[in-house]
């Protein structure tokens, strides 16, 4: 038989999202999660008492990293907006706690991915959205 199947059509009408800038952004947002979801596992079980603010919001980088990096992998217009929308909120949780941690240093015991606007992951956290939202706006459609 030859045709092709729902899936291949699907496969082939989809945005391909991994190439060119966006397979370095899928390999960064990769190494950003296991970096985030590696310290903030570590540190909410072994020290969660001395920080649980700035230890959640680390596990809440690690999952917005975690699904920015599934969502750019799968193509797509649907996951294209949706890693939009992600990288959109992740910009906005880094300016706000980078933001939050120069103000006012003690309210977080310990750093998070996101302290000092990520200058712990060498200013990474802040660039990242801000690169992936120009290009997920440019690999539109």
């Amino acid at each position: 038989m030859t045709g092709t199947t729902a899936e291949e059509t699907t496969q082939t009408t989809r945005t391909r999202l991994v190439k060119g800038p966006g397979l370095l952004l899928v390999w960064l947002y990769g190494v950003m999660s296991v970096g985030a979801v590696s310290r903030s596992v570590y540190q909410i079980a072994t020290e969660y008492d001395r920080a649980p603010l700035a230890y959640s919001l680390s596990a809440t980088a690690a999952v917005v990293y975690a699904f920015i990096t599934y969502t750019l992998f799968r193509g797509g217009e649907t996951a294209r907006r949706a890693a939009l929308v992600c990288c959109a909120a992740e910009l906005v949780g880094v300016l706000t706690v980078g933001t939050w941690t120069l103000a006012d240093p003690t309210a977080f015991p310990d750093a998070t991915v996101w302290s000092d606007y990520g200058m712990g992951y060498l200013f990474i956290p802040v660039l990242l959205p801000v690169t992936g939202m120009l290009w997920l706006r440019k690999s539109r459609r």
